[in-house]
């Protein structure tokens, strides 16, 4: 995600209903938190499959260190396949042969009752108003998307990456081949030898976002990421929107990347990138080119992906050494050419345009996100994604600098080349083999970008489905690859279509919004998650906070757009910074936190996270006009799929988890020897519960 297209609560265990996670609003989530009340832990959510089969699992139910399973760092941290650390038996997985064959049936796309007849599915259009209230601002809790959502994938991931592999699949994921083009634009055109500062500004802006992140990725290590985190916090819907937009976001990187590949590739053999492309000129503008190679590329990095998640990670550690290694050899080569009066003048364009240098070059630190969605598959979360998430952005941040120093250093800015800024500079100083380098170097960048982008969407897409906001049969993990072969495939080949027919140039025209987009939603929901809590915090300190909140993002809307349109009064932004200030400083005096992190939290909320807000924001604001149509027009597809299908799909599979769960729930109290109640629904299940600070 990294590269531009145009490249040539962890908290403790909840024993009773009033320390539980979060559990929101919905019948869905207060479900888990009855089940959980009667089982001692909460393991019990959400633990029957969407599609009807009885997957509930018992086993281990009793043992305290269950509902922390995989996330308080003890001992391996491994799930079995009934999510537990008893080292059972798998009693989680579906042994119905016809769930285990190849044949698919319509109930493995469309098991929920609204879709079973055409009459069903009218009936259910009928009250979709009715559905779109309940589950507008549904929210999920914990305990459900950890424990409830992974029975619906029939088998569990393993986990088998510890820190070491999530430092170097964040620096694979990041650094690709954006460094070696963006610069040249950013020294060249905006911001001169303080593209250093720039890069630096940006990185802070990213690193903003990776704590965020982190937060929420240590108590809610699921493959979901962002879409799991805003899913508790925000509610189902707003988690849907934002999650279509990073799986297009990802499609489109994929493709871009993909294309890239062929082009590099082509490059280092001495020829045109077009040669190494099949020529249909019938298909017009933009189509003309088909490529096979960046198909062939992306299936086979599918493959690799999807046979060994362990392999996969020494693959991609083992190229990341690797291509650091390139870039400091450049580094040092460079510095030997280098020559102090290139620095003078150092911002020939003024803080303007650092700032502007910072905002085209903060798209370069894009695809840790990616990162966070291995959650399920790390061995001790809890210490884990805060070193494997930090420490690569770390990384990131001092090689980017380094290497736009060392640029700045070799030529004048204003001689920089825009499109090669590197290998054009040491050409420039004799050092014609230093080519080769960059390009191996962007060869490799890319490669594991796009392996980072497959595993990314395809753990995205896993749990979307466990939602049943996506056919179901997506969210089936393999029981002896323990990865998600079905979302991968798909999403892959998503990726290959667009990667076949279209062009760079109408990729780059397809860049949309959504990456900051989902930055600032992630960065809301952790002050959310911090300073409300249902049942626990006021309507007073509710409303206090939802008006800090609004003042906050209007704050930061307004200072986007006043450099959008170019206001150069620094009174007019300290105006606008003030009620950023103030609105800040509000929730930190007047509104009552409510939750404290477990193992590891972001430091300096709300300070942080409203600056992240604040950032996320004002970089959009560099971003053209016609992405943020682009980003409304796939907005309304998805607005129109969830309210034709993923409303009524995610609607019946939570009420489904609410009878089983009751149901389970009525039949453990009656072994027990306690009186069942006559309703189906139990008080508990219109109780809100919430973790204790």
């Amino acid at each position: 995600m990294a590269d531009p297209p145009n490249v040539i609560e962890n908290d403790e265990n909840r024993n009773d209903t009033n320390n539980s996670n979060n559990s929101g609003v919905d019948n869905e989530n207060s479900s888990a938190s009855a089940s959980g009340s009667a089982s001692g832990n909460g393991n019990d959510s959400g633990g029957h499959s969407g599609n009807g089969n009885d997957n509930a699992n018992r086993n281990g139910n009793d043992d305290d260190n269950n509902n922390n399973a995989g996330r308080d760092g003890d001992g391996d941290g491994n799930v079995n396949n009934n999510d537990n650390i008893t080292g059972e038996r798998d009693n989680n997985v579906d042994n119905d042969p016809k769930k285990n064959s190849c044949s698919c049936a319509k109930s493995d796309f469309f098991p929920e009752e609204s879709f079973q007849s055409w009459s069903s599915y009218g009936k259910a259009l009928m009250e979709t108003r009715a559905r779109l209230k309940e589950r507008l601002l549904a929210r999920s809790s914990d305990d459900h998307e950890i424990h409830g959502l992974r029975t619906r994938s029939q088998n569990q991931m393993k986990r088998n990456l510890n820190w070491f592999d999530l430092i170097w699949f964040g620096v694979g994921a990041v650094m690709g081949a954006g460094v070696f083009v963006l610069t040249g634009e950013a020294a060249h055109d905006l911001a001169g030898p303080a593209v250093l500062i720039s890069y630096l500004i940006a990185g802070f802006a990213a690193l903003l976002s990776v704590i965020c992140y982190t937060e929420f990725a240590v108590e809610l290590p699921v493959a979901g990421g962002s879409f799991a985190y805003l899913r508790v916090e925000l509610g189902d819907f707003v988690a849907f929107i934002a999650a279509g937009n990073i799986l297009f976001e990802y499609v489109v990187a994929g493709a871009s990347v993909s294309r890239s590949w062929t082009s590099y590739c082509a490059t280092l053999f001495n020829y045109k990138p077009n040669e190494f492309r099949i020529s249909m000129p019938s298909m017009g503008k933009g189509f003309e080119y088909w490529d096979p190679m960046a198909v062939v590329v992306s299936v086979v990095i599918c493959i690799f992906a999807s046979f060994s998640m362990k392999g996969s990670s020494r693959f991609n550690s083992v190229a990341t050494i690797i291509h650091i290694g390139v870039l400091l050899f450049i580094i040092i080569a460079g510095s030997t050419q280098a020559n102090l009066a290139n620095f003078d003048p150092f911002s020939p364009f003024g803080f303007q345009g650092i700032l502007k240098a910072s905002s085209v070059i903060f798209f370069a630190y894009v695809g840790f996100d990616g990162v966070a969605t291995l959650g399920e598959e790390t061995k001790k979360p809890g210490r884990d994604i805060p070193i494997g998430l930090v420490g690569s952005m770390l990384i990131v941040i001092t090689t980017y600098s380094l290497l736009a120093a060392v640029v700045c250093l070799m030529q004048p800015y204003n001689e920089i080349d825009v499109d090669a800024p590197f290998t054009i500079a040491f050409e420039a100083v004799g050092m014609n083999w230093a080519k080769l380098l960059v390009g191996i170097g962007a060869l490799k960048g890319m490669t594991t970008v796009l392996l980072a982008i497959i595993i990314a969407e395809s753990r995205y897409f896993t749990h979307i489905a466990r939602t049943h906001m996506a056919p179901p049969i997506l969210a089936v993990v393999h029981k002896k690859l323990g990865t998600p072969v079905n979302a991968a495939v798909i999403m892959t080949a998503t990726n290959c279509v667009v990667a076949f027919f279209t062009s760079l140039d109408v990729l780059a025209s397809l860049l949309s919004i959504s990456t900051l987009f989902i930055f600032s939603l992630v960065a809301i929901g952790l002050l959310v998650r911090r300073y409300y809590s249902t049942g626990v915090t006021s309507d007073k300190d509710r409303n206090k906070l939802i008006i800090f909140l609004v003042l906050i993002v209007c704050s930061a809307t307004g200072m986007a757009l006043l450099w959008a349109w170019g206001v150069n009064s620094w009174l007019v932004y300290l105006f606008v910074v003030g009620i950023w200030f103030s609105a800040t400083l509000g929730i930190r005096l007047k509104v009552k936190q409510a939750r404290c992190p477990k193992l590891w939290g972001a430091p300096f909320v709300p300070w942080l996270p409203s600056g992240s807000i604040a950032l996320n924001l004002f970089m959009m604001g560099s971003i053209d006009g016609a992405s943020f149509l682009r980003f409304m027009g796939w907005t309304a597809v998805l607005l129109t799929y969830y309210v034709l299908v993923g409303l009524h799909a995610s609607y019946d599979a939570s009420k489904e988890t609410v009878k089983m769960e009751v149901e389970d729930n009525a039949v453990e109290r009656g072994n027990n020897g306690e009186r069942v109640p006559a309703t189906s629904e139990p008080v508990e299940l219109d109780t809100i519960t919430t973790s204790r600070v």
